[in-house]
């Protein structure tokens, strides 16, 4: 196979870690894979160097002084892979062979990444080349970086211009948690993940794969997060399957928008919970759920409307806490979804601002880490689906 294996600045943080990692190489190698490496700087040396930049330094400076981090990471890891009999070579912005290329706005130029890289594959067969993750170069030859979770970034990236069977990111943690092992108890190891789901929990606090990593996975590429101290790059950790997928959807159907009111939504507990599960018992599917200061809004099937009002009128009457239900008909709900939402300045001015200048109403807008769902009337459905669908191409 080929593999690309990032060792995260952890797993790096120690002279026998690197010994550890450089094992783990050797080994892959000694079984007949090609392996490309991605090093990030030992244990927290790029925060220990900002954190010393107390003067005015250029960007160009400040490039300049955090890639001593990885730069040492991949001397250190190639000298360890060469003690050990393996033909490495480290690679850095600045060598001949450097394969990451930004642009002017400081933005990956995927032509010029992607041709550099197919020369780097080209000298694969026997050599391991050993990369500095995190850095890039532009086309004046500035360092440059690729923000932080950069070096997640740049071995995604990579597996996917190389044409790698797998990316395997070496790091602290065994693989995806059901929970925070340092908060809940009982948390265990995801075997499979989807890259949509794993999206979502990175930008929710997850610090498991940089968000933007995740992108540069193709369907055919695997991607596998395994612990430093498992020791072989081949098995176990975690397998983050799928691709991100950018897509316009609109519901066939029209919806209905059951709206609860009353103080008591942001002042007592279990209201949301209440009401959801009362519809869910009468098996009444919930669409979309939007909640405002003193209201909360169910979006139901238009079917599903009278029925669904009943059954939130009788836990409003049922108690103190709830003032009144409402329902609205005829509602259309156009969703987007794309992995590269999160990386969008403004957004959702995209999206929004055309349905503005034709005057058409949104009634919610919902949104989450990955996707976007836009609620509007149904008489304005395809007006507003082609609008949406101009923006997101």
């Amino acid at each position: 196979m080929r593999v690309v294996a990032k060792f995260g600045g952890t797993s790096l943080g120690s002279g026998d870690r690197i010994n550890r990692a450089a094992d783990s190489v050797a080994d892959a190698v000694a079984q007949g894979h090609q392996i490309a490496v991605v090093a990030s700087a030992m244990g927290n040396t790029t925060d220990d160097l900002l954190d010393e930049i107390k003067f005015e330094a250029t960007p160009p400076d400040r490039a300049e002084i955090v890639s001593m981090g990885e730069r040492t990471s991949v001397r250190m890891l190639k000298a360890a892979l060469e003690a050990r009999g393996v033909d490495a070579v480290f690679v850095e912005p600045g060598d001949e062979r450097w394969p990451i290329v930004t642009d002017a706005h400081g933005e990956v130029d995927v032509e010029a990444t992607r041709e550099r890289t197919a020369a780097l594959a080209a000298e694969l067969d026997g050599v391991v080349p050993v990369v500095t993750g995190f850095l890039a170069e532009d086309h004046e030859g500035e360092v440059t970086t690729l923000g932080r979770g950069g070096s997640d970034t740049t071995a995604v990236m990579l597996g996917r211009y190389l044409d790698a069977d797998e990316v395997v990111i070496v790091t602290d943690v065994e693989g995806v948690m059901t929970g925070d092992p340092h908060v809940v108890e009982g948390a265990r190891n995801v075997g499979e993940i989807t890259v949509d789901e794993l999206r979502n929990l990175s930008f929710r606090g997850a610090e498991v794969v940089a968000p933007s990593a995740l992108s540069y996975k193709d369907e055919g590429m695997d991607v596998r997060v395994v612990h430093y101290q498992h020791g072989d790059l081949l098995t176990g950790g975690t397998s983050i399957e799928g691709e991100f997928t950018q897509l316009v959807d609109m519901e066939e159907r029209p919806l209905a928008c059951l709206t609860v009111a009353g103080r008591a939504i942001r002042n007592e507990a279990g209201i949301l919970a209440r009401l959801s599960t009362a519809l869910a018992e009468s098996g009444v599917n919930i669409d979309g759920v939007a909640s405002g200061m003193d209201s909360v809004t169910f979006y139901v099937e238009a079917d599903e409307a009278e029925r669904a009002e009943n059954i939130l009128h009788r836990e409003v009457v049922g108690g103190d806490s709830l003032s009144s239900v409402t329902v609205d008909e005829g509602i259309a709900a156009i969703r987007l979804t794309g992995g590269e939402l999160p990386n969008r300045p403004g957004v959702l001015l995209d999206f929004i601002q055309p349905l503005s200048e034709e005057r058409i109403n949104i009634h919610d807008l919902v949104t989450s880490a990955t996707s976007v769902a836009i609620f509007v009337d149904w008489d304005d459905r395809e007006d507003a689906l082609e609008l949406v669908q101009g923006q997101f191409d």
